[in-house]
């Protein structure tokens, strides 16, 4: 079994990098990517752990925008020291911290909810933290009963920045690293609106001419026709394929290594990014 898209306590899943890959070797799975939302913090530990008989591909997902529309491009096998990459790392880990203070603020101003100390270091201690983190918090703390109230109530009124990357500097950014690039989730994610069929083609045009690389065609909530649709696309503009569960623990409800909606078994061999990274 394969794995391509996962997310751990270093964005916003909820597993730490020990925990998750007890839960990958226990689910079957031989070969994943760890892929948080800008940024590479758990990368280094889990190479570190991940022992002979499972492959670990270095992933990124980052938070994009082009003048299609939004999407989220997935890194894989990049070097994590390139000039390029790091750049754009970087930057996109500066928004974030400025709008983590945002709605660290916020929560003060306007509910009067002060986090303690201990809280404040493990947050600003993180390069990517998200809603969801927030909103589990917030549920511990007793201002909510579940994390989506949580998030409606205390989060989303607050006005934060919408800053995301440019999807060309991306997908250039990570090419210069020797990297893969991959349309992540390109008809919608889990807790997504939908895609439509040409908002999709509109944004597939702009990020090929960028030098986009593979299509995430398998993912957790596709239904066989979307996968199929994918997978012609993929075929049709000479795109990798690529696959994952976009996995989050307890912060979203899939299971590792579900690659689609219908009970389909993805196994290696189907997703052609593999191959592309080998021959590099």
């Amino acid at each position: 079994m394969v794995d391509l898209h996962i997310h751990s306590r270093a964005s916003d899943g909820s597993d730490s990098i020990k925990e998750l890959l007890e839960k990958v070797r226990g689910a079957g799975i031989s070969v994943f990517s760890l892929t948080d939302h800008d940024t590479i913090d758990g990368i280094s530990e889990m190479e570190k752990m991940v022992p002979d008989d499972m492959r670990f591909i270095r992933g990124i997902e980052f938070t994009s925008i082009t003048e299609a529309g939004k999407c989220h491009i997935l890194g894989y096998d990049y070097d994590s020291c390139s000039e390029d990459f790091c750049a754009i790392l970087k930057e996109s880990i500066r928004h974030r911290k400025n709008k983590t203070e945002k709605r660290i603020a916020f929560l003060e101003s306007e509910f009067g909810i002060s986090l303690t100390e201990e809280e404040l270091s493990d947050i600003r201690g993180k390069s990517s933290v998200e809603k969801p983190y927030f909103g589990n918090l917030l549920v511990s703390k007793g201002y909510a009963k579940d994390k989506k109230e949580a998030i409606k109530k205390y989060l989303d009124p607050c006005k934060t920045d919408d800053y995301r990357l440019e999807g060309r500097r991306v997908i250039e950014a990570i090419l210069a690293a020797g990297g893969i690039p991959v349309w992540a989730h390109p008809f919608g994610g889990t807790d997504e609106d939908e895609v439509s069929v040409p908002d999709f083609e509109k944004q597939l045009k702009v990020l090929t001419k960028a030098g986009l690389r593979g299509l995430e065609c398998y993912y957790s909530k596709y239904t066989k026709e979307q996968v199929e649709m994918l997978l012609g696309f993929a075929e049709e503009n000479g795109l990798c394929v690529s696959g994952g569960s976009d996995y989050h623990g307890k912060n979203k409800k899939v299971a590792l290594g579900t690659l689609n909606a219908f009970g389909m078994k993805v196994t290696e061999d189907k997703l052609t990014v593999l191959d592309a990274i080998m021959s590099q």
